[in-house]
């Protein structure tokens, strides 16, 4: 008796068992098959939303925030060449942003003062300030320096105080009255720079072996002189070099002006021969979504698509006009940009010089159209952790110029150049 009815306990509890796994295993099933149908119904309902299909992806470094500071040329070149190294010498490096940024205000403010105030001192710079600053000063890595913001008790950059104390100091001695200056002032603006980002080591210790900036630089394994820039604007002869007009390019650094047609056949050589490039351009667009795309809105077919007339499209807000652009995501018509059209955008100050990124790969939408992998310096923001998908069209008609390694460029451009 005592046997059967053990035997008899543990068959009823084996049964209940077996019934509850089988009950979890149809909600299971009930809950993959909702959301298969959910995730079905989606991409029948929202048919707009991109799916991407990598074509070519180069290596880069760690996603970084540039945060509160008008940096994107710094991040976004040193970026750049911590790919090259890594091309180089598969070797990972993380370069410190903030010797660049020392190095480079005190530079720029020189040059303000030099011109007595009539060169813009600011934030902003290009691709070619931390190329120059490697070149002439080294370079260190993050941790030879404080970490950003770290000096003033925030965890990555702001330079709302720093530049607001900085900036009328610059300004005071640049519009100065004096009949000669004194060097001091050159003292008092260093001892701002460090106090915000940090004293530049003159000597440091890099996984066991001691530097100095120079000879930091000279191991990287690069030869600093194989960097070249590209523009395409046609108040200037093609073929010929010059310096972009903008305020941020204050070094006045020479830029090869190519076709518009040709910007986009270097940069597909340069990713798809395994290089990056460092990008600068416009990001004010309304194509330039804070999801993830760069898309060169055709404005007046985005209008119809969106069932919108034209009396009523005047009198929707900015932003209304906005998330009827971005809802048409990856089906969104676009210009097809002209060389006529990038030059008017930029004579009447549509396009604009305020963004530094890099490009490092190509991909693909549902619909065959190809997009740059890009790399910004906001952090793991938007869609994508921090990586945007601009078309092709949005690049060659908004790029104000990119910096390449000379070696990655199409050899029947080269030879024409003579590079």
């Amino acid at each position: 008796m005592k046997n059967n009815n053990n035997k008899k306990t543990f068959n009823s509890t084996q049964e209940k068992f077996m019934r509850k796994i089988l009950a979890l295993a149809l909600i299971a099933l009930a809950v993959t098959g909702a959301e298969a149908k959910t995730s079905e119904d989606q991409s029948k309902t929202n048919p707009n939303k991109p799916v991407f299909t990598v074509v070519k992806k180069n290596p880069i470094t760690s996603i970084k925030d540039q945060n509160k500071s008008g940096t994107c040329w710094d991040y976004s070149t040193l970026s750049f060449f911590e790919s090259e190294i890594l091309k180089a010498t598969g070797k990972t490096y993380d370069l410190c942003e903030m010797f660049v940024a020392n190095k480079t205000y005190m530079d720029r403010a020189i040059m303000a003062v030099r011109m007595h105030g009539d060169v813009s001192f600011s934030e902003g710079g290009s691709a070619y300030d931390p190329l120059y600053c490697i070149q002439h000063y080294g370079i260190c890595p993050e941790n030879a320096m404080p970490l950003p913001g770290s000096l003033y008790g925030d965890s990555l950059a702001n330079f709302n105080e720093f530049f607001k104390v900085m900036t009328p100091y610059v300004e005071g001695v640049a519009k100065s009255t004096s009949k000669k200056l004194s060097p001091a002032w050159k003292n008092g603006l260093q001892g701002i720079i460090d106090a915000y980002l940090g004293k530049c080591p003159e000597n440091f210790t890099y996984e066991g072996k001691n530097y100095t900036p120079k000879t930091f630089a000279a191991s990287l394994g690069l030869d600093w002189k194989n960097y070249v820039s590209f523009t395409s604007y046609t108040h200037h002869p093609m073929w010929t070099q010059f310096a972009v007009e903008v305020q941020d390019n204050w070094r006045w650094p020479m830029s090869w002006n190519v076709p518009m047609e040709d910007l986009c056949k270097i940069i597909d050589n340069a990713i798809m021969n395994g290089y990056t490039v460092a990008w600068g351009g416009d990001v004010t667009e309304d194509g330039f979504t804070r999801s993830g795309l760069g898309i060169a809105y055709d404005v007046k077919k985005v209008r119809s698509m969106a069932g919108t007339d034209a009396d009523h499209w005047f009198k929707l807000s900015k932003d209304e006009k906005k998330e009827k652009y971005d809802s048409l995501g990856v089906n969104a018509p676009e210009i097809t940009p002209t060389q006529e059209m990038r030059q008017e955008a930029f004579d009447d100050w549509e396009t604009t010089d305020d963004h530094g990124m890099q490009i490092f790969g190509i991909a693909k939408d549902q619909n065959g159209k190809e997009y740059y992998m890009v790399k910004n310096s906001w952090g793991k923001y938007g869609d994508y952790d921090g990586i945007w998908y601009m078309t092709k069209n949005f690049v060659a008609y908004k790029t104000m110029d990119f910096m390449v390694n000379k070696n990655a460029v199409p050899k029947d451009i080269r030879k024409k150049l003579g590079i």
